[in-house]
């Protein structure tokens, strides 16, 4: 049986003086533990752990987040985006305009076609920004990704141990030894069915771990027409992601 994400609440989000943070409250820790994953703050906590609390670690690290969140904005390609209102972003395939309100932070929203997010003013806008979209763009990945590997296993024929999202430089996914499947974020800028081949890529690697002839007739079994995805996917790769 498949393993999922296991978040017991819905996340809450802090304002750091210059970052978002966001509190995941999980019974699966002990104790807090502070990541900056893509330039993204996030602090995972115990259920029951005080708001005060996570206030004071988080302003405590405060330098230690700064730190890491500079390193990697400069370690970023050079994007066109600006992060402002209008500014279109794909989302399977779909253009959606970004619309940018002020007040008190909230996760990016798809409302009547827009992709609506809510920053603080501040000198990190455009990168609250960026990061805010992210966020959407990963759990949109998770829960989509989740739901087309459960479509698809059992037609390619087997049983995957998880599903995880991530940021690759130069692929689409991956697929351990134990049989979990990872795939970039980015993928979900796609469109839907450049999407499935992904997933059918990856499950397909469940069967034959290399790209042996095998490996590609099965692929061709579940998705005849697989070739023209690969294609798309090599000519259009720079355009996905920002």
């Amino acid at each position: 049986m498949m393993a999922t994400a296991h978040k017991l609440t819905k996340p809450e989000y802090r304002d750091g003086n210059g970052f978002i943070a966001e509190i995941i409250r999980t019974n699966r820790c002990k104790s807090a533990d502070i990541r900056v994953e893509e330039g993204a703050v996030s602090i995972v906590v115990p259920l029951d752990l005080p708001i005060e609390r996570v206030d004071s670690l988080l302003k405590e690290k405060r330098q230690w987040i700064k730190d890491k969140i500079v390193l990697h904005r400069e370690a970023q390609p050079v994007t066109e985006k600006q992060f402002v209102s209008g500014e279109a972003f794909s989302y399977l395939g779909r253009n959606y305009r970004l619309k940018v309100e002020k007040g008190l932070f909230k996760p990016v929203k798809l409302v009547q076609g827009r992709l609506v997010v809510t920053v603080p003013n501040g000198i990190e806008e455009p990168h609250m920004i960026r990061n805010a979209l992210v966020r959407w763009y990963k759990r949109q990945a998770e829960q989509k990704l989740t739901e087309k590997v459960e479509r698809f296993a059992p037609v390619v024929g087997v049983e995957p141990t998880g599903v995880g999202i991530k940021t690759f430089k130069s692929r689409w996914g991956s697929c351990s030894t134990k049989g979990k499947l990872e795939f970039n974020w980015k993928i979900m800028m796609a469109p839907n069915r450049m999407v499935d081949y992904v997933v059918i890529h990856e499950l397909c690697h469940l069967i034959h771990h290399d790209h042996s002839p095998e490996f590609w007739k099965e692929v061709e079994r579940v998705m005849p027409d697989y070739q023209q995805c690969r294609e798309w996917l090599k000519d259009n790769a720079s355009t996905l992601g920002f």
